[in-house]
């Protein structure tokens, strides 16, 4: 009987193991693939997750994270993670095929934290290295784990906001945001209010808006298939301050607007860019899919909102909960393992991070053109 090594790759199963570190979160997942079948026409048998650990850095409300902190704390846990993947997956370094990381887009200092312990058990275990693009593991994970055959994406994270369409081999950009992503407009929003960040400022503030009552007209800007969220952070970051320092707005009501009333509207507004922007580009190329990935993706009023414009157009939303829309390891070792399967390697030579590693950069070798 040939051994694991001797057998062609597309003829046995093949695992991978994956590590993010772009922002705040540490994953680390682990993932089989099981044998294409002989023909097109017979789908690929659903991929096996085996672990899907996370570990995440969190700090006092009112307070981001900074690069270097935040790579600490990816360097202190990356080895413990690791060592949880493996007895959860019941798995040893010599059932792994790959070694697969985030190499960008992200924050600097934690991608670079992560590459170097990549590179490092790649080494230790003598197995090959697989950089992945952060946006094609969120893509390639949403649409393994919803099925969505080919759908229109909506990328939403805090570090990223993009609409995107699969064609010829490439995920296109259609449109993206001017300046900062949904995420991270949230996030600051929530620093203004002191609202905690645990598990997360923009869970926290969608909890606080399903409480509020009262719509505050915000900044509205869509620019073409772009939109752009400083102008509506700046505005509503006034209104808040108003409020701080003793001079309170007022409904048309009479009630006093709250921080609840001020995380609906914020939510209502930029949620309503984000519905027109991807709806256009539906019509453009004639999707009746919707495909929500990226941590913002997890919000419930986001999906409904989204939901209710796809089904008048007769399509359909599909979105993942927290363990797949939250960064996490095993949209890195399943993005990376697709491409693994096609050949792709990454040499140590060519493992350096990048912050700005676009989406439509890569080669999708593993779709049908």
């Amino acid at each position: 009987m040939p051994s694991k090594q001797e057998l062609p790759i597309l003829c046995r199963p093949t695992v991978a193991l994956g590590l993010e570190g772009s922002a705040n979160k540490l994953g680390v997942g682990i993932i089989r693939h099981f044998p294409r079948p002989a023909t097109k026409t017979d789908a690929r048998p659903p991929a096996q997750i085996l672990a899907n650990i996370r570990h995440t850095y969190i700090t006092p409300p009112g307070e981001g994270f900074l690069p270097r902190d935040t790579a600490k704390h990816h360097r202190s846990f990356v080895v413990e993670l690791v060592k949880d993947a493996l007895k959860t997956s019941g798995l040893t370094p010599d059932d792994i095929d790959c070694v697969c990381f985030t190499q960008g887009p992200g924050m600097g200092a934690p991608l670079q934290s992560v590459a170097i312990a990549a590179r490092t058990i790649s080494m230790m275990w003598d197995k090959p290295l697989v950089g992945v693009n952060h946006c094609i593991g969120h893509i390639e994970m949403g649409r393994e784990i919803t099925g969505a055959n080919n759908p229109v994406v909506l990328y939403v994270s805090g570090g990223n906001t993009q609409v995107i369409a699969y064609s010829h081999r490439r995920y296109r950009i259609f449109g993206e945001t001017l300046d900062i992503a949904v995420g991270n407009c949230l996030d600051r929003f929530a620093r203004t209010l002191q609202i905690p960040n645990d598990p997360s400022p923009g869970f926290n503030i969608e909890v606080l808006a399903k409480k509020g009552k009262h719509y505050v007209e915000l900044p509205y800007t869509v620019k073409g298939m772009d939109v752009s969220m400083s102008g509506i952070l700046a505005y509503i970051d006034g209104v808040a301050n108003d409020i701080f320092s003793g001079n309170p707005r007022y409904a048309e009501d009479g009630e006093i607007i709250t921080n609840e009333d001020l995380c609906f509207s914020l939510q209502e507004t930029i949620f309503a860019m984000l519905v027109e922007i991807t709806e256009r580009a539906m019509a453009h190329v004639g999707s009746q899919q919707v495909l929500i990935v990226g941590g913002v993706g997890c919000n419930e009023r986001l999906q409904e909102m989204m939901g209710i414009m796809a089904r008048d157009r007769g399509g359909a939303v599909y979105a993942t909960d927290e363990r797949f829309c939250i960064d996490n390891g095993i949209m890195i070792a399943h993005a990376g393992l697709l491409a693994y399967e096609t050949g792709f390697r990454t040499s140590l030579k060519d493992s350096v991070c990048t912050q700005r590693f676009r989406t439509d950069e890569v080669f999708i070798a593993w779709r049908d053109d």
